[in-house]
């Protein structure tokens, strides 16, 4: 049953994405001034099985110089990398209660890097290069920032139990006393998931597509489904965090998809950051903010306790 109820949620996270892209594309094309997709099916319910069938079905390259294995396991290694986050989604068997349980998140999510790292010097392209130095200076600086602000809340809920947060929220939520913390945390997670406007990894205006340039076919598939399923992931956990965590009522996914629906907002508001920007922003203003933060709830939790 337990293997049963993680396969379940992994098809149903597989047909989230999917549907995400449909809506990603949709409201981007209202924004724009434009429809959108509307030709298959109504009103383009099924377009994004059509967009599957063509990926899934095109010709994949094979490059003649690089390291064919690297390049064809790291996709599929970010996939399950990304997938194995979402055993801390709260199922009939409450995945997400166990004790380390932040701690592994911040393991899984260290660990995504080397997919994107390995992916783009494997493929032996300059443009890839570039992307792959590109997203591993960015998300070793934002990574410093996001692990000490969710160690700022382990110290505020004093347990790394994700279960704990949801308890110790029930008569109000930590989004009101931890507003700053809400919003430096988005923003390292629009970072980490290399979404507009800190997309530098795949930059297309200087670097054709970035560190995803020589993949196409299935591998493009698991680096397209690997980056929506930890942009999904990342809007449950802080709306576990921050929005109540009621996993049993409907408000819980509502805060979700508004979270979801904000990363197309800002994607269709915002033009991309310039780079060293993106590194004064992370060192100069986000790192003091985070310790002085974290000095300041260990300093209330010493005076408590």
């Amino acid at each position: 049953m337990f293997i049963l109820n993680f396969l379940i949620l992994i098809i149903f996270i597989l047909i989230s994405v999917s549907f995400y892209v449909l809506l990603e594309r949709k409201v981007l094309g209202y924004i724009q001034m434009r429809s959108g997709p509307f030709s298959v099916g109504i009103l383009g319910i099924l377009q994004p099985f059509s967009d599957a069938i063509k990926l899934f079905s095109s010709e994949s390259y094979y490059i003649y110089f690089g390291n064919l294995f690297i390049y064809f396991f790291m996709p599929a290694l970010g996939l399950v990398t990304s997938m194995n986050m979402w055993c801390l989604f709260p199922l009939i068997f409450n995945f997400i209660s166990f004790p380390l349980g932040l701690m592994f998140f911040i393991c899984c999510s260290s660990f995504m890097v080397y997919s994107v790292l390995l992916s783009s010097w494997s493929s032996n392209s300059s443009y890839s290069l570039i992307g792959c130095i590109r997203s591993v200076a960015q998300s070793i600086s934002y990574e410093v920032c996001m692990f000490l602000l969710l160690f700022n809340l382990v110290f505020f809920f004093n347990s790394l139990n994700l279960t704990k947060f949801f308890y110790a929220q029930n008569l109000n939520w930590f989004i009101f006393f931890g507003y700053p913390l809400f919003l430096m945390l988005f923003s390292c997670v629009l970072a980490e998931t290399n979404r507009s406007p800190f997309d530098f990894s795949e930059g297309e205006s200087e670097l054709v597509s970035g560190f995803n340039t020589e993949y196409s076919s299935f591998n493009f598939s698991f680096i397209f489904l690997t980056e929506y399923m930890n942009m999904i992931f990342m809007s449950l956990l802080m709306s576990l965090v921050f929005l109540g965590g009621d996993h049993f009522k409907l408000i819980f996914f509502l805060s979700v998809m508004c979270l979801n629906f904000s990363f197309i907002w800002i994607r269709g508001s915002f033009p991309r950051f310039r780079y060293d920007k993106l590194m004064i922003l992370c060192w100069s203003v986000y790192l003091p903010s985070s310790l002085f933060f974290f000095f300041m709830y260990m300093n209330l939790c010493v005076l408590v306790y």
